[in-house]
């Protein structure tokens, strides 16, 4: 761009007033006639003396679409000449890796330098000074920056931004200076930017960034101050370069001060609620070593007990009232209740899938209701708890010109809900084997859950199909439907033991009791048909002879569950209990009962490491002409939700170690496993971020320790040995896994090492499922 003053200089002279009775342009290739005359703050017609002519080329200029400007009379004529800026026919990158190429455009366009802009020469200077700027905050120090625009036709540039971003500075040392009452090593653990050591290639914490530099350093703030160094003060820092540009030496100089005691504690402000009902919300108390986060959770505190009354803004401060002579702080906690607020609507974003109805019934806060803090984060609990998204938030925001009224904004984040697996394969015994399978909590964005599965083989067919709507009726009473069929294709198999064929289904519903418990019921329908084989076990043969082969049963089931995860997939904290009981219903050809017991726990142990302990149970039985539990609804143990490290469902007793048929070797067996009546499994975890992921809600790891076996009480063994539940002959297994929620649903591995296996178990060291979690 053309000085204004050398774009002046250009206008002829004159001293005379005349009247303008024509405008004549000049130079003019991309723009429009009218768009310039529309630009020009005078129309033929009008009188104008020669020093307003340069209004004209001020405002010409100001329009940003022209390089030089020249306005001349002739006679009562004026000429404008111009010279038109480049429009930008495309923009090249090459080179970034780091900076995404439409991070980098959309920057671009956002200070006029788009495709069919106007080309300003020194718009792309300064893209140049900012991207290295860019570069340098990340610590990429090296980075150089060329840009260069090319004439094309017609009055076109193309430009071209040619990235070298070099490698990032590595941090050599970290040094903080002036500490005497806590030592570096101490200090430095607390920093996120730590010098290069053996697994910084991992975690990336050895990569100079001026952020996180700021954020340590408020990090080694509140070190200080959460231990009553209320003077501690960061006095100065120093970032170094190595000449080669590639390392970083950063030093840190500190005035620690020394530790202060709270002498008094009070309330100040003004009080919504008895003070009575306050005072013992206040952790600090005198004689203890000032803390400010122990005052920072104070203030959350009182603020959530002011929410739950309404006054969802309600300000609270604690502040210390230094005295550097005794080294003692007065604590103060000022209260500023604010008004009682009231909800005029609560907005939902984010749900680009799931219906606002879904997200609204599960919220305990409605429109038109006195605020409550307590039910806003109920409802956000709630909504964690459903599984739909990986994460979740809500802002209060204060209505404009209102004093009393909010809205709550509630942002979600969706993630898959559901899981699509199919197989295709061939089997020696079972031929060609198809399966597939579909499984969605969130149907269509209704909340409601649909499950189908399709198997296929030569051998043996089933499908499956289950529905349940969480809200049949308005007040959360949950409704669903289940059905079956399983059909063994018996000419096609030379089956030794037994098969089965079954079909039913069952109708279920939920109640729930609180936020935090359910009880259920179903009530169902089964027909099992056993077909022996050419070697039954005396197990099946002796139950067959008893019951028969064809065998209908009502099932009913009930159980209760209470649930205080945190999150409905990958949770954290909190824990969940269930209770169940299945029963083979008077009117049934089989008497039979089933109690189960699952528990699981999450502790946070330190930063974003979590611990689990988890514990599964289980006993059946027979009743009334049945004494015993049918084989066909046994126990089965190992793999993905039991013990892994060995085979899914392959551990406890086998066939070819239970008392066979008289007078048949027991080498004509398959040796496959049974189950038993008694399940017993348990287990540790200890969940870790997850290396190169920032995102720990759509993926996690863990080591495990997992602990388990099937036993049972009524079948013998061979030789006589029995199979009832023993302590020493429990199974472990030690391990590492990884889960990861993938738009077709979660896909699980694991590496498991069996850490006492006997003869004849069944192990399985990599493992693997698509659709099923931890």
């Amino acid at each position: 761009m053309l000085p204004l003053a050398v774009a002046l200089a250009s206008v002829q002279v004159h001293a005379d007033t005349f009247i303008v009775n024509d405008i004549r342009l000049e130079g003019l290739g991309r723009l429009s006639a009218a768009s310039v005359y529309a630009l020009i703050p005078f129309s033929s017609g009008e009188a104008i003396t020669d020093d307003q002519s340069s209004d004209i080329v001020r405002a010409l200029f100001a329009s940003g679409q022209f390089e030089d400007v020249q306005v001349l009379r002739d006679g009562n004529a004026l000429i404008v000449r111009l010279v038109e800026r480049p429009s930008i026919a495309s923009i090249t990158l090459e080179g970034n890796q780091s900076i995404g190429k439409e991070d980098l455009l959309k920057g671009l366009k956002s200070i006029g330098l788009g495709e069919g802009e106007v080309f300003k020469r020194a718009a792309l200077d300064q893209v140049k000074l900012e991207l290295q700027r860019q570069y340098a905050s990340q610590g990429r120090y090296g980075a150089t920056v060329n840009a260069t625009a090319k004439p094309l036709p017609r009055n076109r540039v193309a430009l071209s931004i040619t990235i070298k971003e070099g490698d990032t500075a590595r941090i050599k040392r970290i040094s903080i200076n002036g500490n005497q009452v806590f030592k570096d090593d101490a200090l430095l653990k607390q920093l996120q930017l730590q010098s290069s050591h053996l697994l910084s290639f991992i975690y990336g914490d050895d990569k100079y960034s001026r952020e996180k530099l700021s954020a340590d350093l408020e990090t080694l703030r509140s070190y200080y101050l959460d231990r009553g160094y209320l003077r501690f003060n960061v006095d100065s820092t120093q970032v170094s370069l190595s000449p080669e540009k590639n390392q970083v030496y950063i030093d840190i100089n500190v005035s620690e001060g020394e530790p202060y005691k709270i002498t008094d504690v009070r309330l100040a402000g003004e009080f919504p609620v008895p003070e009575a009902d306050l005072r013992p919300l206040l952790l600090a108390q005198p004689g203890q070593v000032y803390s400010q986060k122990v005052v920072t959770l104070t203030n959350e505190i009182i603020s959530r007990r002011l929410g739950r009354e309404g006054y969802l803004l309600a300000e609270v401060q604690g502040v210390p009232e230094l005295d550097d002579a005794s080294k003692t702080a007065k604590l103060v906690f000022y209260v500023n209740p604010n008004r009682v607020m009231s909800v005029r609507r609560i907005n939902f974003t984010g749900n680009l899938k799931t219906d606002d109805q879904v997200l609204r019934r599960e919220m305990r806060q409605f429109e038109g209701a006195q605020a409550s803090g307590e039910k806003i984060d109920l409802s956000k609990l709630r909504l964690q708890r459903l599984g739909y998204f990986s994460d979740v938030k809500s802002e209060n925001v204060r209505v404009p010109g209102t004093t009393d009224q909010v809205d709550v904004n509630v942002a979600v984040t969706e993630q898959p809900s559901g899981s699509i697996s199919a197989s295709l394969g061939y089997s020696q015994n079972a031929g060609v084997v198809f399966g597939g399978n579909i499984s969605q909590t969130n149907f269509l964005g209704t909340g409601n859950r649909v499950s189908l599965g399709l198997n296929r083989s030569d051998i043996r067919d089933s499908y499956n199909f289950s529905y349940v709507n969480p809200y049949f009726t308005p007040d959360g009473i949950s409704r669903g439907y289940n059905l079956y069929l399983r059909q063994t294709k018996f000419d096609n198999l030379n089956i030794s033991n037994y098969a089965t064929d079954s079909f039913g289904g069952s109708v279920s519903f939920s109640y729930p009791i609180d936020e935090t418990e359910t009880i259920s019921f179903s009530l169902g329908y089964d027909q099992t048909d056993v077909q022996l084989g050419t070697t039954p076990s005396k197990v099946v043969w002796d139950f067959e002879e008893a019951n028969g082969s064809g065998l209908s049963s009502y099932i009913g089931t009930a159980s209760w569950q209470r649930n205080t995860l945190n999150r409905g997939v990958f949770p954290t904290a909190g824990g969940s209990q269930t209770v169940g009981l299945e029963v083979g219903l008077p009117g049934s050809d089989v008497g039979f009962y089933k109690l189960t017991y699952f528990g699981q726990r999450y502790m946070p142990l330190r930063g974003r490491w979590v611990s689990r302990a988890y514990g599964r149970l289980g006993y059946g039985g027979g009743y009334g002409d049945s004494d015993v539990l049918p084989f066909y609804r046994n126990f089965f143990g190992g793999g993905f939700g039991s013990v892994r490290g060995y085979r899914d469902n392959a551990m406890g007793p086998r066939s070819s170690l239970v008392d066979k048929l008289t007078g048949l070797p027991v080498t004509g067996y398959d040796d496959e496993p049974i189950g038993g009546n008694v399940q017993i499994e348990g287990g540790l975890e200890v969940i870790f971020p997850t290396p190169f992921v920032d995102d720990n809600n759509k993926v996690r790891t863990l080591m495990f320790l997992d602990a388990g076996n099937i036993f049972d009480t009524e079948v013998v063994g061979v030789g006589g040995q029995t199979f009832k539940p023993d302590l020493g002959d429990l199974r472990y297994s030690v391990g590492i896994g990884l889960s990861w929620i993938t738009p077709i649903g979660p896909l699980t591995f694991a590496i498991a090492k069996p850490l006492n296996e006997k003869d004849g178990d069944d192990t399985q060291v990599f493992q693997f499922s698509l659709g099923q979690g931890f």
